[in-house]
């Protein structure tokens, strides 16, 4: 998910564009689709090198990827006054500071997608090439591989799992 907030966010003009990462071969693909720095650290960590990198404001935009409350925590810290956090998909184990946002007017929204709104143009830039979302799929199964698949995610040997069905 976070991969495709980086194809997302330069897609719509982004100038900067910094993606939280550990896995260096997410880190590579962040980059190619646009990610301007990368960002190895956690929690606090990751925090202080952003707002570094920002010269203490913090950022413009955050888009919390199906983590953790910790990555939501970080989503937050590092969200400049005024700005949304977005999140996509449900993060596991979350509690919102409600008086941290309240105190410095940072919002949060999630809900599901509507993709069928945007497919069209989407279609026109995937079958063109100016985006290759398919890049995410660095593993290939068939059916009977699927545990495999999963545990080769959760294990960051891959990014994604790509399960082939029949001859489709």
């Amino acid at each position: 998910m976070g991969l495709s907030g980086v194809l997302a966010a330069k897609r719509l003009g982004a100038v900067r564009i910094i993606a939280l990462s550990r896995h260096p071969d997410r880190q590579a693909l962040a980059q190619e689709f646009g990610a301007t720095d990368i960002v190895a650290e956690r929690g606090e960590e990751a925090v202080a090198a952003i707002k570094e990198m920002t010269d203490g404001v913090g950022v413009d935009a955050t888009l919390e990827c199906v983590g953790t409350g910790q990555s939501m925590q970080t989503a937050i810290d590092v969200a400049r006054a005024g700005s949304i956090v977005g999140f996509v998909g449900v993060p596991h184990g979350v509690e919102l500071p409600i008086g941290q946002m309240f105190s410095r007017t940072v919002g949060v929204r999630g809900g599901g997608a509507p993709v069928c709104v945007y497919l069209p143009e989407l279609f026109d830039d995937v079958l063109a090439g100016p985006i290759n979302p398919g890049r995410v799929l660095d593993y290939e199964t068939d059916f009977d591989g699927i545990s495999e698949a999963y545990a080769a995610m959760d294990e960051r040997r891959t990014i994604k799992s790509l399960v082939r069905i029949g001859s489709l």
